[in-house]
Order: C-alpha cells, then sequence, then structure tokens
C-alpha cells in the first residue's frame, strides 16, 4: 500500500511539470499556446496569442504584436494599427474546496456519508491570451500612437524570442 501511495504521489509530482511552455509558435490545438489569426477582410485580422500557465503578461503581449508585424510584413505592408485590444485570463487560478454528501438502501440497511475535498493548482498559474484586431496599410506610417512599423516590431521584439 505504501508503495502504490509513493508511486501516485511521484505520477502526481511529474504532471505538474508537464504544462506547455510558451513559445512563440503556431497554436496546433484550439486552445493551444501559441498564435493563431482570423481574417476579418483584406488587411483586417484578429490575432490572438495563447499564453501558457504563468507567462508574464508583457511577454505574452509581446508575441501577439509579434505575430501582427510578421502577418503585416507577410501581406506586402509596412504598418498595422492596432483598432481593438483585449487580454483575458484562461484557465484555473486558484484552490478550491468542495463538500459532497451521499447515501444508499439496501433493503434494510442504509448508508450515509459526507466528504469533503480540497484542490491545489498544479499547472504553474492561470495563462492568458492577448488579442489584438489589427488594419494593415502600405506607405508611410501614420504618427498616431496606436500605429506600429512592422519592420521595427519584428526587428526589436524578434531578437529577445
Amino acid at each position: 500500500m505504501k508503495r502504490l501511495i509513493l508511486a501516485a504521489l511521484a505520477a502526481l509530482s511529474l504532471s505538474a511539470c508537464a504544462t506547455e511552455p510558451t513559445r512563440f509558435q503556431p497554436a496546433t490545438a484550439r486552445a493551444g499556446v501559441g498564435f493563431s489569426q482570423l481574417r476579418i477582410e483584406p488587411g483586417r485580422y484578429r490575432v490572438t496569442f495563447q499564453g501558457g500557465p504563468g507567462a508574464p503578461p508583457a511577454q505574452v503581449q509581446d508575441y501577439a504584436l509579434l505575430r501582427a508585424a510578421d502577418l503585416t510584413l507577410a501581406e506586402g505592408c509596412d504598418w498595422f494599427r492596432v483598432t481593438d485590444r483585449n487580454t483575458r485570463q484562461t484557465g484555473y487560478s486558484g484552490s478550491s474546496l468542495s463538500v459532497g454528501v451521499g447515501g444508499m438502501s439496501f433493503g434494510r440497511h442504509g448508508a450515509g456519508g459526507v466528504g469533503v475535498g480540497t484542490g491545489i493548482p498544479l499547472g504553474g498559474g492561470p495563462a492568458l491570451a492577448a488579442t489584438l484586431e489589427i488594419l494593415m496599410g502600405k506607405g508611410p506610417k501614420p504618427t498616431d500612437i496606436d500605429v506600429y512599423d512592422a519592420r521595427g516590431v519584428r526587428e526589436s521584439l524578434g531578437p529577445r524570442i
């Protein structure tokens, strides 16, 4: 019995290390770590970067900006305007407490029970997703604060990845 408990604890501790790290890559699953984009119309996209559990907010936002810059350059454009931005928390972010009550009847005999359980997060913390809606353009970059030079973003953020 003691070996079974130790084996279960070892498996549980290994599963805690199995969280997907945050990498700049295409998302391979619907809620997987990485970037995805949706073409809304020509020159307008919604870009999302889903970070892994515990990834810093600045990293997730930078990766979304980098993907927007790469997509802009791939479309033959020079700059992009962020028309909408959203960062949201995904996944489980805290511990829990649960209480359960049950009972059964066996003819003239019955049994009842009450249970209390707790949950501890082992996944490294909450995960963040940053979404940008961008509008691409060619030529000289407008001077507005929400407009980014795609090559400049690529040169600035690219080497840090």
